[in-house]
């Protein structure tokens, strides 16, 4: 399908797009391991939504900061860089100093505390969401002085929480003071329009854009997304040592089979030592929405077919 440009979608004003001076959509191209690269975070953000990458896809930290030049100087929307903050990762002092240097909008923070995260991110005016995947973290988060919360929910490519998003969002909604996100289970307008109804102000959407031109991944990992359907998503282990959704396949069975390797698997695919490609190579990344992926397309007609069908589904609702 060919879309006229000329003809945007009309904007989707929430609390989230208005944090950041009125970007037009709540889509955040969400931060994914190996796969988020410069083209994506420029792709998303022209496009209206907010593209991010995780700092540790640019490795050593000299990669990082060219990439960060690199983004700041193809778009002037606002982009975000994903912190890992938990202890095992000795860059992230570095990493949130250079994209605070760059002028970075907007920070996702994973697995740890973010105090330092949101302290230096509020002294520069940019803004600070933190991955959660039950109110005990939220709370936690919101006290310290997070800007919102990604409500990570069952259905997530990646490390997914085990609560539905027909309860995790509202359920945060009711107990938190600040924004929510919802992650896990996005992939069209449908899924924008039903996380509004629930009390989100945005959407973080991974799997989807993994199908894109401008995603890094191998043809087969995007071949592999638009054949499956959500019933080829696992929960494993053996990988990260942290339960991932990945689409199942030989090699996941085998290790799913095989006891001796998760923990030299655990070992070594720590923060420090994440780009253990021959690993994550056989290992495919990807959330439940695999089953709603049916092409291989640029971003930004990712985000405008989004937005178009979350306005031709409110419509319908109205009547």
């Amino acid at each position: 399908m060919v879309h006229n440009h000329t003809m945007n979608p009309k904007p989707i004003s929430t609390d989230f797009t208005k944090l950041f001076g009125g970007i037009p959509y709540p889509i955040i191209g969400a931060p994914m391991f190996l796969v988020s690269n410069v083209d994506m975070v420029v792709a998303v953000s022209e496009a209206g939504g907010i593209g991010t990458f995780p700092a540790l896809n640019f490795r050593p930290i000299e990669a990082y900061i060219e990439a960060l030049k690199q983004i700041k100087s193809r778009t002037r929307r606002p982009v975000g860089v994903n912190v890992i903050v938990n202890k095992s990762n000795l860059r992230q002092n570095e990493d949130l100093k250079h994209a605070l240097d760059a002028g970075v909008e907007f920070f996702i923070t994973s697995l740890g505390n973010p105090k330092t995260v949101i302290d230096d991110a509020h002294k520069n005016g940019a803004k600070v969401f933190c991955d959660v995947t039950n109110l005990a973290h939220a709370k936690k988060v919101q006290d310290l002085g997070a800007d919102g919360v990604i409500a990570v929910a069952s259905g997530a490519g990646g490390h997914a929480g085990p609560i539905s998003p027909f309860v995790l969002v509202p359920w945060l909604k009711k107990e938190l003071d600040i924004p929510i996100v919802l992650a896990g289970g996005v992939a069209g307008g449908e899924g924008i329009a039903a996380a509004l109804a629930l009390g989100a102000c945005a959407v973080s959407v991974g799997t989807r854009f993994i199908a894109s031109h401008e995603a890094h991944a191998d043809d087969s990992y995007k071949q592999a997304i638009l054949r499956s359907t959500p019933e080829d998503i696992v929960m494993t282990a053996k990988i990260s040592g942290t339960p991932a959704s990945v689409i199942n396949n030989d090699y996941v069975r085998a290790l799913e089979n095989d006891d001796d390797r998760t923990a030299s698997l655990a070992a070594s695919t720590g923060a420090s030592a994440a780009t253990s490609r021959p690993t994550w190579q056989n290992v495919w990344s990807a959330g439940q929405t695999v089953g709603l992926i049916h092409d291989v397309t640029p971003c930004r007609d990712i985000v405008e077919r989004m937005a178009r069908e979350y306005h031709d589904i409110v419509d319908k609702l109205a009547t």
